[in-house]
């Protein structure tokens, strides 16, 4: 009788291997230190959802959103929250290696150039005359002269100084520069960090609405994840869509995950950033029509045409080859209406 339920027992967990042994590995890099921003992830991670569809999903901070997309080109990472324009950089140099962004999720871009109100600049003819500050290589400082020349700004009449990411609001605070060229869902809270009014004393240039109409973070795969486990690619982007459903109906819980995640961070200045990123990154028109997650391809054209012609890229990639929408859920289950609570 002893042989026979060890013999039952054997059989049982037999039977139970299989459904531990399809559980699906996925290493996520984020796109920089955790913030309000992530709740997407964080989320799903803390609820659940990743592992409701059959995944095992470890997520590390991150080192810049465009450092997403060389991590997961470098072999360390499978999946990642980045830029879809550092995507379009590495794809029309290194065809086919790049990753491929699977859900838009910032369909308005965070570049602009931030300027106090006492240095005068009103309109963007303004700049010429004024010393700019900026981080070597962030798509704001990079794209900025064809942001100029969309703009009729004459760029030899305008300074520019280069600067670690961090220095750029004390330097425009003590009047060191006259504006920077930054991401305004960092921006804002630094200078708000640095006892500053972002919304009463500065002047914010956003891109889009100069004529650099981009889309910008979003979840991102590898090729090779792509092509070897496409199941894991859908179960990971359902995950993601239904989180993006709560975070944006619910900040309550999505700012208990991630401190679930972070219990170090700034728990209001990170539901500020959450509520910043619904309201201002994450709500473009078009997402009434085509749902979160997905993308216009005419506008993508824009944006490939825009980011090449700012990198001087020998090679204009199509589109195909930086955003795969055949993983979204049906679109009614993308249909979100920003509600902040």
């Amino acid at each position: 009788m002893k042989h026979t339920l060890m013999g039952a027992t054997f059989v049982l967990l037999a039977g139970a291997v299989p459904a531990f042994a399809e559980m699906t590995d996925i290493r996520f890099t984020l796109g920089w230190k955790t913030q309000g921003s992530d709740a997407p992830f964080l989320l799903a991670l803390h609820k659940g959802y990743f592992e409701d569809e059959g995944l095992n999903v470890s997520i590390d901070q991150g080192e810049g959103s465009a450092a997403t997309v060389t991590r997961i080109m470098g072999g360390a990472y499978d999946a990642g929250f980045g830029d879809i324009n550092a995507i379009i950089q590495n794809a029309a140099a290194r065809p086919g290696e790049a990753p491929v962004m699977v859900y838009q999720l910032w369909n308005r871009p965070p570049f602009a150039i931030v300027t106090p109100k006492t240095a005068g600049i009103e309109t963007v003819a303004d700049f010429e005359g004024k010393t700019l500050g900026g981080a070597q290589g962030t798509p704001t400082t990079r794209l900025f002269p064809v942001f100029a020349e969309i703009n009729g700004i004459d760029l030899e009449n305008v300074a520019q100084e280069s600067m670690a990411p961090n220095l750029q609001e004390p330097m425009m605070i003590r009047g060191d520069i006259d504006g920077a060229f930054v991401f305004t869902s960092t921006s804002w809270f630094n200078l708000i960090a640095n006892r500053q009014d972002p919304a009463n004393d500065y002047n914010w240039f956003n891109f889009e609405d100069y004529g650099m109409d981009l889309y910008s973070n979003g979840l991102m795969v590898s090729r090779q994840l792509l092509t070897e486990n496409p199941e894991a690619v859908a179960g990971l982007v359902r995950a993601v869509n239904k989180a993006t459903q709560e975070s944006m109906a619910n900040q309550d819980s999505s700012v208990e995950a991630i401190m679930a995640f972070d219990n170090l961070i700034n728990e209001d200045l990170e539901r500020a950033r959450l509520e910043f990123a619904l309201t201002n990154l994450m709500n473009a028109p078009e997402v009434a029509t085509i749902g979160m997650g997905d993308l216009v391809d005419e506008r993508l054209s824009r944006s490939i045409a825009i980011v090449a012609k700012g990198y001087e890229l020998e090679r204009l990639p199509e589109g195909s080859e930086i955003f795969d929408r055949s993983f979204l859920p049906p679109a009614e289950e993308r249909m979100f209406e920003t509600v902040i609570n």
